[in-house]
């Protein structure tokens, strides 16, 4: 099960896990809140998992990837991880199922703080579309993970300030309107 808390603002480095002290945990509820929903899987059985199947299904991701972010593996490596951490939006919903290793992602709050969720083996993500966010590895510098997305990906991140954007206004939008 993802794990989540309020970032402190160390520019130390980024693969730490940045508690605040005293830490201050955020809720399932919380993420909820901001519009990122959590499912904890069986990453041994993904390639037949009925509750993965059923959850592609419902919500119609059609097309996936796996990608496997380590130095060894991954072609420039440490370019990839410094765009990766650049504060971003998309124009769809990002999904993310980590099938082995762990990393950070992070996002923002309705009032522009960072929450750092942790994710590791089993744990599954999706981030709406508009939401501020960036990833990171952590100290274990290696992650595998399933992309999955609706219709054909898209990988284009728009570094902030990308307000203009109707998936960003829509965002917004939805903020205003949870409690």
């Amino acid at each position: 099960m993802v794990q989540a808390w309020y970032m402190d603002d160390s520019t130390e480095d980024q693969r730490k896990p940045h508690h605040l002290q005293p830490e201050q945990p955020v809720s399932l509820e919380q993420l909820k809140a901001v519009g990122v929903h959590s499912f904890s899987l069986d990453a041994d059985r993904y390639e037949s998992d009925p509750e993965l199947a059923k959850i592609r299904q419902e919500n119609n991701y059609t097309w996936m990837d796996i990608i496997t972010i380590h130095k060894d593996t991954l072609p420039n490596y440490e370019e990839k991880l410094k765009i990766f951490y650049e504060e971003h939006l998309h124009l769809d919903d990002e999904i993310r199922y980590i099938l082995e290793g762990s990393g950070y992602f992070d996002v923002r709050d309705k009032e522009d703080r960072w929450i750092r969720i942790f994710m590791q083996k089993g744990d599954m993500i999706t981030l709406p579309a508009g939401i501020y966010h960036r990833f990171t590895l952590d100290e274990n510098n290696y992650v595998k993970a399933m992309r999955l997305f609706v219709g054909d990906p898209v990988w284009t991140p728009y570094n902030r300030p990308a307000d203009n954007f109707e998936a960003r206004e829509k965002y917004v939008q939805f903020l205003t309107q949870t409690v």
